[in-house]
Order: structure tokens, then C-alpha cells, then sequence
């Protein structure tokens, strides 16, 4: 059964780093594209980064050169590393499987001032 299991989350200061993960079970989708979303109280889901099979990545233009983003194929994960976090930031981050359009559950990081 296909699972996408983000760990890593929590309370950070801000101008602290933290780094979140998603591990993804079963091998069928673990060279598709995948990315991080994030939703803030009272906002949409926004796009925050992607990662390609052949390791292109895109990021939103709020976190440029503040996050990044990268995988393991051998380990199935893909991790997003954050630095420089600001308050903004705060949300709940979601992994997302793009080509099937399939969703973790979420994780919740806070950054406070």
C-alpha cells in the first residue's frame, strides 16, 4: 500500500534551520516527481518546492535561497532543508506525489518570532 510518511516537524525561532522528510513506501512511484506544499491557518495550500526524477528542482520564489530540496532514491525519501525561517513560514507542509496526485498526511512546523 502506497504511504507518504513526513517526519522532522516542529517549534523552531526564528532565523533557526530545521529539515523535514518524506519517506515513501513501495518502489513504483519512488523516481516520480515530487514536492512540498504548505498551508498556512486561513490560507490556500501553496507550492513550495519540487524535485524531478533526474533531480531538477524548483522552488517557490519566498523560500529561494533559504530552502532546498533533494532526495534519496535509494532510501525512497525526499527532504526539504530550511533555513533562515521566518514566521511566515509556519504551516502545515505536505508531501505530494505529482504524476497520481497523492498527498501525506502533513506536518505541522512553526517558526516563532
Amino acid at each position: 500500500q502506497l504511504q507518504l510518511v513526513e517526519s522532522g516537524g516542529g517549534l523552531v525561532q526564528a532565523g533557526e534551520s530545521m529539515s523535514i522528510s518524506c519517506a515513501v513506501s513501495g518502489t513504483i512511484f519512488s523516481r516520480n516527481t515530487k514536492a512540498w506544499y504548505r498551508q498556512a491557518p486561513g490560507r490556500q495550500r501553496e507550492f513550495v518546492a519540487q524535485i524531478t526524477s533526474t533531480g531538477s528542482t524548483n522552488v517557490t520564489d519566498s523560500v529561494k535561497g533559504r530552502f532546498t530540496i533533494s532526495r534519496d532514491n535509494a532510501k525512497n525519501t525526499v527532504t526539504l532543508q530550511m533555513n533562515n525561517l521566518k514566521p511566515e513560514d509556519t504551516g502545515v507542509y505536505y508531501c505530494r506525489i505529482l504524476a497520481i496526485d497523492y498527498w501525506g498526511k502533513g506536518i505541522q512546523v512553526t517558526v516563532s518570532s
